[in-house]
């Protein structure tokens, strides 16, 4: 579990001007997470909150090259290889990334018994914040050079589209993580004049100033012309299903005739009657008359249905990678509908919160379509760093997923809270008040996945949200992700 932050010693710190030094000499996840709180009140107490994700990357990078360069260490001594001699160097890191990572309780132990430690320094001085990385590993002239050649090749790429694109030497830590720092940096509106690395002493430290006076978070409204050619190109809904939300909403209108008008599309009848035969309607006997079906599902459920239908329709579902991003979607609606209706008990909210779920990732369908490789690639970095996949997809494209598929809700005359799920279901607390329960539970289910698929914690949830749930436990979180697992699958097979 990670130490609990002394928030009211942070913000003396912060008011005061004085430095406050966090140091590790493993630098286990629960000390970067320890980190990031720390950052966040620092930047909250400066009003800067909006900087925490690019500069909580930043400041994990710096700290996770300084631990890698201890462990370089203690790895060539272990070796008898000499850093300083080139074909010891070269020997060396031949097999330094495999074997330390195949081995790391080993040579973590190893960095302790050597003294080799890693500090983060925080330290707000007027304006400008501060951030130190320091190790007692002193930096060699040769992985100087290196660095300072993947600041001076940062300078090239305006996007992280051409970074991730451009082959990098990857084998030790200051290689694409330093250019990405930079762009991050950028994304901010420094330049790489804010991230310098020396050495003093036995130490090696590497520092980036903040001015606030100078900071600006570039405007996620700049997307490139690429996407908005791919959103304006977009066909509007079909037809039949424009009638057919008139239909619904026209108070006169009967139950038979809209029955009647969805009758006359196969596939859209199929889907209808799937979800209303699906376990989250637990209905004692299998429905199969479309009348029956639409009473079930009520006006409100089929508008949203139909929503969902039609998107699917248009955006498609022909390669790996949107068939796998659908299939994501539907266990995420199952899970927020049945947190909905089973844990928060809010069951004016399971038809938004269903539809929302399916919808959620609409965005990233034109993002990959626009980028076919970009987002493979950025998932995989993301993976090996541990950072938020939407901090890139804003490099790359200037537009997040999220933002991509709200923009395209709102063209098509989605509802509001549909608009607001797509849009804020990475950034829950940024939602407007009203839609708040449903961006909430949409936000939690799709965690949940994440829970599952990608092993996430849950210190990387929004504590708001998780509040809201009265999830306060780690064992509460993934039981409850358990059981909704085992309830999807029991549907998926009931389905079959």
């Amino acid at each position: 579990m990670a130490k609990k932050v002394d928030v009211e010693k942070v913000l003396q710190a912060a008011r005061s001007s004085i430095p406050l030094t966090v140091k590790s000499y493993t630098l286990p996840h629960e000390t970067e997470i320890y980190l990031e709180e720390i950052l966040g009140h620092f930047l909250k107490e400066m009003g800067q909150e909006k900087l925490k994700d690019p500069l909580a990357y930043c400041l994990r990078e710096l700290a996770v090259n300084a631990k890698k360069a201890n462990t370089k260490r203690v790895y060539f001594q272990e070796k008898r290889l000499d850093l300083e001699t080139d074909s010891d160097y070269v020997e060396g890191m031949k097999h330094f990334k495999q074997e330390t990572l195949d081995n790391i309780n080993h040579y973590l132990e190893k960095q302790k018994e050597a003294g080799l430690y890693v500090k983060v320094i925080f330290h707000s001085k007027g304006r400008d914040l501060h951030l130190y990385v320091v190790n007692n590993a002193t930096i060699t002239r040769k992985e100087q050079i290196r660095i300072y050649d993947r600041i001076a090749r940062s300078r090239a790429f305006g996007s992280l589209e051409e970074a991730l694109t451009t082959v990098l030497d990857d084998s030790e830590g200051a290689g694409l993580g330093i250019v990405i720092l930079v762009l991050m940096l950028k994304k901010i509106g420094l330049d790489e004049d804010a991230f310098d690395i020396d050495v003093e002493g036995d130490e090696t430290i590497a520092k980036i100033v903040v001015p606030m006076s100078k900071v600006r978070l570039e405007s996620l409204e700049l997307i490139s012309e690429q996407i908005v050619r791919e959103i304006d190109s977009l066909p509007r809904f079909p037809e039949n299903i424009v009638s057919l939300q008139r239909m619904i909403g026209d108070p006169d209108a009967e139950i038979t005739a809209i029955a009647r008008s969805i009758s006359t599309d196969p596939s859209l009848t199929a889907d209808l009657l799937k979800v209303v035969n699906s376990a989250a309607f637990m209905l004692p006997k299998k429905v199969d008359n479309i009348v029956e079906a639409v009473k079930l599902v009520g006006m409100r459920g089929l508008r949203n249905l139909l929503y969902s239908y039609g998107t699917q329709k248009i955006l498609g579902s022909e390669t790996a990678e949107t068939k796998k991003l659908w299939e994501h979607s539907y266990r995420t609606a199952f899970y927020a509908y049945n947190l909905a209706k089973n844990l928060s008990r809010k069951k004016e909210i399971l038809d938004d919160v269903y539809v929302g779920g399916i919808l959620h990732d609409m965005g990233k369908i034109i993002f990959s379509s626009v980028h076919p490789d970009l987002m493979n690639k950025i998932n995989s970095f993301c993976r090996d760093k541990a950072i938020p996949s939407e901090i890139f997809e804003d490099l790359a494209a200037g537009l997040n997923h999220s933002e991509i598929g709200a923009m395209i809700a709102e063209n098509w005359n989605f509802p509001e809270a549909l608009i607001n799920a797509i849009k804020y279901h990475h950034t829950p607390h940024s939602a407007p008040p009203p839609f708040r329960d449903v961006v909430y539970t949409v936000y939690l289910a799709n965690a949940l996945c994440h829970v599952r698929d990608a092993g996430i914690g849950m210190e990387q949830i929004d504590p708001s949200v998780l509040a809201s749930f009265k999830i306060v436990t780690e064992e509460q979180l993934r039981t409850i992700e358990s059981r909704l697992d085992a309830a999807f699958a029991r549907e998926s097979v009931a389905s079959i």
